[in-house]
């Protein structure tokens, strides 16, 4: 609601003082382009996910989600104290934060659908998110990612000197939005942070980090992009093939189990489309309206006011539209490249921005329609400031390294 009423405004300050005739066109035709869009997002979903699921209920039957439920329970006891030990929504959040990380998103969305509807099984108000729900979906839209292995490719497409250059910008940015995402939502439901189980598996977590970092950055550009690839695509093929192997072990049988699992995706999938319609058409209006422009004008106008480097605003456009599309954000960054050259600071930072947010909007309307949770509670604000943390980091970083 909040969107359309924004978008209003702008739109009559547009026509009442710029002339601007066709904004209220522009509106309308958004509603439709929007509407086509989340039919095209759908019909994506409509197949990743009847796929993943499928494979995904033979690694259920084989056992081994509760395998790694069991491995990881002292943790989540500590984050997610509603879920019971050993519940298999352990084993999946665990299977899609690694996917997320390496960049899998083929199959990190399906997984953490299939973790979301485990989570809502738990849920004892269907249609409020529970606070293990808002832990999972921020710690989604707080993108997390090891091998940014699109923006790469992006910037190899423009011909970029050094495609992989802005690996460890996006690294450090990344994992500032992810921490900052992780502490709101600890600060917002009290998880006792020290905790001796909890610190040691965070401890754990960033002596691996750091030391993946580190091996990582020793690399050649060449050497990175060729592992980065390597990575992601075994990682994909290779889990496909974990899931298998270990379900013919375990004598499940897998065709059974596989269009089980399938027919689950379908009935995911079907649920999903009304709220992608009305999220992206509440995001396309905005968009529309003239508003993101307005607000990017005025950041630039407080930046001459204070006499600050204003190299920065020109890689906003990315920031401001990537909380509501992934698509516009990966336009905005190759507008951005085109204009002002594909390793010129804007274009630098605009990259390390498009690697180290999330379209918390859209994640949203995914991740809870599917489970058709309708209150968000504190996960919009908590998403948001994750993803501001992650644009503060990315501008703190390419000052460091390019500034």
């Amino acid at each position: 609601m909040s969107f359309f009423f924004i978008a209003l405004l702008s739109a009559l300050w547009r026509w009442a003082n710029l002339s601007d005739l066709e904004v209220f066109a522009r509106m309308v035709d958004s509603f439709f382009s929007m509407a086509k869009l989340s039919v095209e997002v759908m019909i994506l979903l409509f197949g990743t996910l009847t796929l993943w699921l499928g494979f995904l209920k033979i690694a259920e039957h084989a056992g081994l989600v509760e395998k790694i439920a069991g491995w990881l329970s002292p943790l989540f006891r500590r984050l997610m104290p509603e879920v019971p030990k050993k519940h298999p929504a352990v084993g999946l959040i665990t299977m899609n934060f690694i996917a997320n990380g390496l960049g899998l998103d083929n199959a990190a969305t399906p997984i953490g659908l299939k973790a979301m509807r485990s989570l809502q099984s738990l849920n004892p108000t269907p249609k409020i998110a529970s606070n293990a729900q808002i832990l999972f979906l921020v710690m989604n839209a707080s993108s997390l990612t090891l091998l940014p292995v699109s923006i790469f490719m992006y910037r190899a497409q423009q011909d970029a000197a050094d495609p992989t250059l802005i690996f460890l910008p996006i690294l450090l940015a990344t994992s500032a939005s992810t921490i900052a995402g992780f502490f709101s939502v600890a600060f917002t439901q009290r998880i006792k942070m020290n905790d001796p189980v909890l610190l040691t598996w965070m401890l754990t977590i960033a002596i691996l980090l750091s030391a993946f970092i580190f091996f990582l950055s020793h690399l050649s550009a060449a050497a990175l992009g060729v592992f980065s690839s390597f990575l992601g695509n075994a990682a994909l093929f290779g889990l496909i093939i974990t899931f298998l192997v270990i379900g013919v072990l375990r004598r499940v049988p897998v065709y059974e189990s596989f269009i089980e699992g399938a027919k689950e995706g379908f009935d995911v999938s079907k649920n999903l489309l009304p709220y992608l319609v009305a999220m992206l058409c509440a995001v396309g209006v905005l968009r529309a309206s003239g508003a993101l422009d307005f607000t990017l004008d005025m950041i630039r106008y407080l930046a001459h006011s204070f006499n600050w480097d204003t190299r920065f605003v020109d890689a906003l456009p990315t920031a401001l539209v990537k909380p509501f599309s992934g698509s516009a954000a990966r336009a905005m960054l190759i507008d951005t490249m085109t204009t002002h050259g594909v390793d010129s600071f804007p274009s630098l930072l605009a990259a390390t921005v498009q690697g180290s947010t999330e379209t918390t909007f859209y994640v949203l309307a995914v991740y809870f329609g599917a489970v058709g949770i309708q209150r968000a509670r504190h996960a919009v604000a908590c998403a948001l400031f994750a993803d501001l943390v992650g644009v503060l980091a990315s501008i703190a970083v390419c000052y460091w390294f390019f500034g």
